[in-house]
């Protein structure tokens, strides 16, 4: 695998700067997967059609630089962002951390971008036809904002022309107050208001984190139900800290990767619990294989985001998964994705 022989010199390279690299890599030589979008692949989620349910997570092009790269790799969708109303720096650096020994990172990015403005014109030249798949975007308020809600709804309203979806992105750990959205009055608030700012039937995803209680994922489905919410992304990173190996593990921030994988799995199941079934579900966190894909999609996932895995499994993860996904359905004697959906909740 070409991967593997290349991934300890970009180790040598601080993780922001390798993960610029990563992006002027797929400007300048993109690579091409052959496509591994079995029909049983295909289903659709939201009123949308995708060839696969393996999805790029927001983080990785933050500035909708390279949709269309992305989607060559084998993803069935692409989510760029988390963008803002107004360009803004983000935490200062260093602010993302390998954790290799524990296949993890810990980020505390703090929404850095360009802001939506410089999205729209790069999302503008898109040419007709080449995403093979649906794009979100994912929205988010200023961290200077004196008022965030308002921030969400700009963001619906300038960033729905060009979106088959958008993602309200309320589960960051690295903008103080943010997660504080999630609270039932301050949710119900939030989702009345964006959902109000959208010109025509755009389905809109709630991005929210799996470090909540019973009651929070309650109030959530309750008041996600109630407005209109298309599905629930579960979920961001954790501000928890299982047991880890890396000298970085007391860095500050969100952690993501490995480590994830059995909390993000649980809140999947809790969620599924919670809507009965009622609630489109996007699984995300630790998933670095099919496997784990699969596992998440018989929890109650429709979809599945990638994105630290990529770090350590390289771009042709996506492909690889969607490989396997397609045989694990024929040997199960599924027919369709759709069909193996929370079989086992």
């Amino acid at each position: 695998m070409v991967y593997a022989l290349i991934r300890p010199l970009l180790f040598l390279s601080d993780a922001e700067k390798a993960h610029n690299l990563s992006l002027a890599a797929l400007k300048f030589a993109p690579l091409t997967m052959r496509d591994a979008h079995a029909p049983a692949l295909r289903q659709t989620v939201a009123g949308l059609e995708f060839p696969n349910p393996v999805g790029l997570a927001p983080g990785y092009d933050k500035n909708a630089e390279v949709p269309v790269e992305i989607m060559r790799l084998g993803f069935g969708f692409a989510e760029v962002g988390t963008l803002t109303p107004q360009p803004q720096a983000g935490n200062p650096k260093p602010r993302l951390f390998r954790l290799v020994e524990d296949e993890a990172v810990i980020n505390r990015m703090g929404f850095n971008n360009d802001g939506q403005e410089a999205a729209i014109a790069r999302l503008r030249n898109i040419p007709v036809g080449s995403l093979r798949g649906p794009l979100g975007i994912n929205i988010g308020a200023n961290k200077d904002s004196e008022d965030r809600v308002a921030d969400y709804v700009r963001g619906v309203r300038d960033m729905e022309p060009y979106a088959d979806y958008l993602t309200i992105n309320i589960s960051s750990p690295n903008t103080p107050g943010l997660r504080a959205l999630q609270d039932k009055g301050a949710l119900d608030d939030l989702l009345t208001r964006s959902m109000a700012a959208r010109e025509g039937s755009i389905p809109v995803f709630l991005k929210v984190a799996p470090d909540l209680e019973p009651a929070d994922i309650d109030d959530i489905v309750e008041i996600s139900v109630a407005r209109g919410v298309a599905a629930l992304i579960v979920s961001n990173t954790t501000i928890s800290r299982p047991p880890l190996k890396s000298r970085h593990s007391k860095e500050s921030g969100g952690l993501s990767g490995a480590p994830l994988r059995d909390l993000a799995h649980q809140r999947l199941r809790d969620f599924r619990k919670a809507s009965g079934g009622a609630m489109k579900l996007i699984g995300v966190g630790g998933i670095s294989s099919a496997q784990d894909a699969y596992a998440r999609i018989r929890a109650g996932a429709s979809l599945v985001q990638i994105y630290s895995a990529l770090v350590y499994e390289g771009p042709g993860l996506a492909h690889r998964i969607n490989k396997e996904l397609a045989r694990l359905l024929e040997q199960e004697g599924f027919t369709s994705i759709a069909d193996a959906v929370g079989v086992d909740s």
